[in-house]
């Protein structure tokens, strides 16, 4: 299976922040450590907070959900560049959001400049543009360019 190079990883890690503790993110989840999103019960699991190391692994393990989803929707070779800022996208914003996208149609029709610029569609939270968003997006994109 293919996987997110150490400068995707490192564009995630730079827009999601470490958080040792519970906290809502944008869209008012819960999440912790590198913006993994408690799931049913974990919230006990991880009353006491997590570890730089820990969340490092649960990082790498909600990534691996993230490049399995872009493996399985998308059709056409990518860079490493583009598969990273894909996988981003992915984990930011789940599977379910890349699925249904035009930004997956255009890359599906390599359509690699046009595709580029869907990043930019998806830079609301809550009901609200939020600029750190948009900065991830900006990032994507310049990943996914490159």
């Amino acid at each position: 299976m293919r996987h997110i190079t150490p400068k995707g990883i490192d564009l995630i890690k730079r827009f999601e922040g470490f958080e040792a503790h519970i906290y809502e993110d944008a869209a008012g989840y819960p999440t912790i450590g590198y913006g993994h999103l408690l799931r049913v019960g974990e919230a006990e699991f991880f009353a006491k907070g997590i570890s730089h190391e820990d969340a490092e692994a649960l990082l790498i393990k909600d990534v691996q959900v993230a490049e399995r989803a872009v493996l399985r929707s998308i059709s056409v070779p990518l860079t490493d560049g583009q598969f990273d800022a894909l996988v981003s996208f992915t984990f930011n914003l789940g599977s379910g959001a890349l699925q249904r996208s035009t930004l997956r149609q255009k890359v599906n029709r390599a359509e690699h400049s046009d595709a580029s610029i869907e990043f930019l569609r998806w830079i609301y939270a809550g009901g609200r543009k939020l600029r750190g968003l948009i900065k991830r997006r900006q990032a994507e994109i310049f990943l996914y360019l490159s």
